[in-house]
C-alpha cells in the first residue's frame, strides 16, 4: 500500500509540473534576449554529455596522441563543420573512430 501511495504520489507531482508549463505556454511573452539565450541551451548540454566521453574515456583526464576518443571527434567536428550535415558527421566520426582505434591497437 505505502508503494502505491508513493508512485501515485510521484506520478502527480509529475503530470502537476508538465501540466502547469503546457498551461502557461502561450500565456508568458520572454524577452527576446532570453528566447536569443535559450538557443544556447542544446549545444551547450550536449557539450556537457559528450566532452566527459572525450577527454575521460577510462575515468582520467586523457589528453594524450594515444587518445582514439578525442582524434575521432576531432575528425568528426571538422567534417561538421565543412559539410554542415548532420548524419554525415555522424557517420564519418564513427568511421573514424573505429579505423583509429584499429589502427593504434
Amino acid at each position: 500500500m505505502n508503494e502505491t501511495m508513493m508512485i501515485a504520489g510521484m506520478a502527480l507531482v509529475t503530470f502537476s509540473v508538465r501540466y502547469v508549463m503546457f498551461a502557461m505556454a502561450g500565456r508568458i511573452r520572454f524577452p527576446l534576449w532570453f528566447k536569443q539565450a535559450l538557443t544556447y541551451v542544446p549545444p551547450v548540454v550536449l557539450s556537457a554529455i559528450i566532452a566527459p566521453l572525450i577527454l575521460m574515456p577510462e575515468g582520467y583526464l586523457d589528453i594524450s596522441l594515444a587518445n582514439p576518443y578525442f582524434w575521432a571527434a576531432v575528425v568528426a567536428a571538422s567534417v561538421g563543420f565543412w559539410r554542415q550535415h548532420l548524419l554525415t558527421t555522424i557517420l564519418v566520426g564513427l568511421v573514424s573512430f573505429v579505423l583509429i582505434k584499429w589502427m593504434m591497437s
